[in-house]
């Protein structure tokens, strides 16, 4: 996450997420320095497990949630590591969150040295769900409180499983937090509802997530039982997950990268203005957010918005400025129906294709994707025109409400609208 838009100064919710994470990290040092380490073989060792993960990440995808997953893992096990080999160990939260920080601050010089962006904000939430997770069980283990609760059988396990889940809806929380102060240019959209955003997060956990956590508590269990030998033995399975993953992330980007070529077909044509398909996809991206849309449908939607003009291609002679509207109801449904053959053939999800071929309907018949893109897609046609301005365009769709356009979705682009300010097409 960028924590900000190019140019512009951090969200105060980004400095308060980093101010929080520096102190934690300048407390830790302080603590470790004076105390001294503690326990330097496994400091060392979950400390080179992190540096490992954090180097694997040269083959992560832009949008991977969690691009270091055996990193996450090691960090998560320092955190609820207790016995090795039978032993106490003895280190304190502060101590993890002092080798963690170190951890990645060291992973972080070579990636700097090679002009990669070192993501600031992703090292602060590291460090926070990191810390967060040794303040709930160092402090029980190292009193023995934790033995005397729950013994070292099946219930100290199930006790770092719910730790393990506090510790990921921590993570959501603070990455919701992140994304929604992201981006704040002063267009459409600027500031995402929350709600929506911390749900797709939560919903992220289900990919890769589990297999990060799962790792975590069994190296931090193995380690107690076997020593520091469990760790090469035991990170394997991650690593099978982690390469995986990155080729359906690969996958993903590709047929992404194939929407947005097809997208730009008609602007290079000249079917449709420069950057409408762009800015309709980004407009009703942000108004599926504020309508509760998440996830594979906030997908659908926007793939749907970038390649809505693709039957267009089929017109001898382009539309005045690309709004179809203007043409007889049968031709505008032939475009439709052939832009949405069009997509079925790119092998992207087929809902994109019955988005697509529903854009001449009537709205009570369409999806609420297709609902969404038929109104933006008619407000950046109006602001186009340049004779109503976003104003005018937004009250000319409100007057279109008991045929053309949702109430609801109209409503929801007012609203993203006036938080953004009022931008007429062509400014993004």
């Amino acid at each position: 996450m960028s924590g900000g838009y190019a140019g512009a100064p951090p969200a105060p919710v980004v400095l308060a997420v980093r101010g929080t994470a520096f102190a934690l990290a300048l407390a830790a040092f302080t603590h470790t320095l004076v105390q001294g380490l503690v326990g330097p073989g496994h400091a060392l060792a979950f400390g080179l497990l992190v540096v490992l993960g954090e180097a694997a990440r040269r083959g992560a995808h832009p949008g991977e949630r969690e691009p270091a997953p055996l990193g996450a893992a090691g960090a998560l096990a320092y955190a609820l590591l207790g016995d090795s080999a039978g032993r106490p160990t003895g280190h304190g939260a502060l101590q993890v969150v002092a080798v963690v920080v170190a951890a990645q601050a060291l992973a972080a010089v070579p990636r700097a040295a090679s002009g990669h962006r070192v993501d600031a904000d992703r090292a602060a939430r590291r460090t926070l769900t990191v810390g967060f997770a040794a303040v709930c069980f160092q402090p029980l283990y190292n009193s023995g409180q934790a033995v005397r609760w729950f013994g070292d059988g099946l219930a100290f396990a199930l006790f770092l499983l719910l730790l393990l889940a506090l510790t990921a809806l921590c993570d959501a929380l603070l990455a919701a937090l992140l994304a929604r102060s992201a981006d704040r240019p002063a267009g459409p959209g600027a500031t995402p509802p929350y709600a929506p955003l911390l749900g797709d997060e939560l919903r992220a956990l289900a990919g890769i997530g589990p297999a990060v956590g799962a790792t975590g508590v069994v190296l931090a269990l193995g380690v107690a039982v076997a020593g520091l030998w469990a760790l090469p033995v035991l990170c394997g399975p991650l690593l099978l997950t982690q390469v995986s993953f990155r080729r359906y992330a690969a996958a993903r980007t590709t047929s992404r990268q194939t929407v947005s070529s097809l997208a730009r077909a008609t602007e290079i044509a000249g079917y449709t203005p420069p950057g409408h398909a762009r800015r309709v996809a980004a407009l009703a991206t942000a108004v599926g957010r504020e309508l509760g849309l998440t996830g594979p449908q906030l997908t659908v939607l926007e793939h749907a918005a970038l390649m809505h003009d693709i039957g267009q291609l089929s017109l001898l002679d382009p539309v005045a400025g690309g709004a179809t509207v203007r043409l007889p109801a049968a031709e505008q449904r032939r475009i439709a129906l052939l832009g949405g053959a069009v997509v079925r053939r790119t092998g992207v999800d087929p809902a994109v294709a019955a988005v697509v071929e529903q854009q001449a309907d009537p709205y009570r018949e369409q999806l609420p994707a297709a609902r969404i893109v038929r109104t933006v897609n008619a407000y950046d046609d109006l602001c186009g025109e340049s004779v109503s301005g976003p104003l005018g365009a937004l009250e000319r769709l409100r007057l279109g409400t008991g045929h053309d356009h949702q109430p609801q979705v109209v409503e929801a682009l007012g609203r993203v609208l006036a938080r953004g300010g009022l931008t007429p097409a062509g400014a993004g």
